[in-house]
């Protein structure tokens, strides 16, 4: 137990799902998970473990931004010993070619968050996706008829620039398709502790287009997701 967790030994798998939202957790583990288990619950940051196609699964909510993620992925890997984690969330789109309802592979993560700078001493660390985990999720997303896009993500720590696109400066025009708040922070510790790590997320909304998407094609598309990211989870 740990003062964010009073899960026990045991209570999670070796697979990890890991939503912002606390609520989507719920929505995973009672919509797609057998026997669903809660085994957190503090500060309503809600853990569960079930089983997906018969084996072994957990998801726990990480909360928002990568300072809030850095804690439950710490302890998951450190307390819980858990091997592979995956990321399940929403995302913009920096990129027109990315439409929403598309799913975004982040293969890497840019950022501009504290837990990158200036701890590589003269250099700038790359944070990066699990590759057996990414051609996983790429092998299935095509296996299933889906939409994705692998590429560099952006971790930002900030949600409202205060000088819009300009906030993002030139990254779009160096491949970088998505923006979202956790990836980088994630890939960093997998790396750190020497675990497998995958961000999969679908483009809801459009920084470029402006396109966004509705409640109830959201909800479909997350379904896909979701199914893509515990098919991935289940084979780690």
């Amino acid at each position: 137990m740990t003062p964010h967790n009073h899960a026990k030994p045991g209570d999670y798998a070796q697979a990890v799902l890991l939503p912002g939202d606390p609520l989507r957790a719920k929505w995973i583990a009672e919509t797609f998970f057998e026997a669903p288990k809660l085994v957190n619950s503090v500060r309503n940051c809600l853990g569960y473990t079930g089983f997906w196609k018969g084996k072994p699964v957990s998801v726990q909510a990480s909360g928002m931004g990568q300072p809030s993620l850095a804690i439950y992925v710490h302890e998951l890997i450190n307390v819980y010993g858990v091997k592979s984690l995956i990321r399940v969330g929403t995302c913009g789109g920096l990129n027109a070619k990315v439409k929403v309802r598309d799913i975004i592979l982040a293969q890497a993560a840019s950022t501009d968050s504290a837990i990158v700078k200036g701890r590589f001493g003269a250099f700038n660390f790359a944070p990066m996706a699990d590759f057996g985990l990414l051609r996983q999720a790429a092998e299935k997303a095509e296996a299933r008829g889906l939409r994705y896009h692998a590429g560099n993500m952006l971790s930002s720590d900030i949600f409202y620039h205060a000088d819009g696109m300009a906030g993002y400066d030139k990254l779009p025009q160096h491949g970088v398709i998505g923006v979202e708040m956790e990836a980088a922070a994630l890939y960093t510790l997998a790396a750190r502790f020497d675990v497998r790590a995958l961000t999969i997320c679908t483009m809801t909304d459009c920084l470029i287009t402006h396109e966004e998407i509705d409640a109830e094609a959201r909800q479909t598309s997350l379904r896909d997701m979701v199914e893509l990211a515990l098919d991935v989870a289940v084979e780690a």
